[in-house]
């Protein structure tokens, strides 16, 4: 009975001691970079003509940031992300190639994962790929509208 007792006490004592420790804060990606923007949009493109668009970012934490993943949401995505440290206020970017293979519209995300933070962020790239003929026309609707500059 005296071990149950101890036990019991034992327990007790390390929960409570357990609940006493501060929740340390989570840092998140936009503490430490901050992109120039989140989502892009190809608008429409031509099918088998792939495209890619660069989601710069600046380093605004205290120190170097590693990227240690850019993981597209399908194989017809590819990004490519920096393989250095990036250092306090420089520039740089994560590059996300799309290849166009099949028509229709598109949502695709990268995940983006950075050393010591837990919750990743997510970019995304949208857009519609259109077959030969429909680009063709559609190119041909662009070039009769006309030019809102005023020129």
């Amino acid at each position: 009975m005296k071990r149950l007792f101890l036990s019991l006490g034992i327990l007790i004592v390390s929960l409570h001691l357990y609940a006493q420790q501060a929740p340390q804060a989570q840092k998140k990606v936009e503490d430490v970079v901050k992109f120039k923007e989140m989502s892009f949009d190809f608008g429409k493109i031509k099918q088998g003509t792939p495209v890619k668009h660069d989601f710069e970012f600046v380093n605004i934490g205290d120190g170097p940031v590693v990227i240690e993943s850019a993981i597209a949401s399908c194989g017809c995505t590819t990004p490519v992300k920096p393989e250095a440290p990036i250092n306090k206020g420089a520039l740089n970017r994560i590059s996300a190639g799309f290849n166009a293979a099949a028509a229709g519209p598109f949502n695709k995300t990268i995940t983006v994962k950075l050393a010591g933070i837990d919750m990743p962020t997510i970019l995304r790239i949208t857009g519609q790929v259109l077959n030969e003929a429909d680009y063709a026309k559609y190119q041909q609707e662009q070039s009769a509208k006309p030019d809102k500059s005023g020129q």
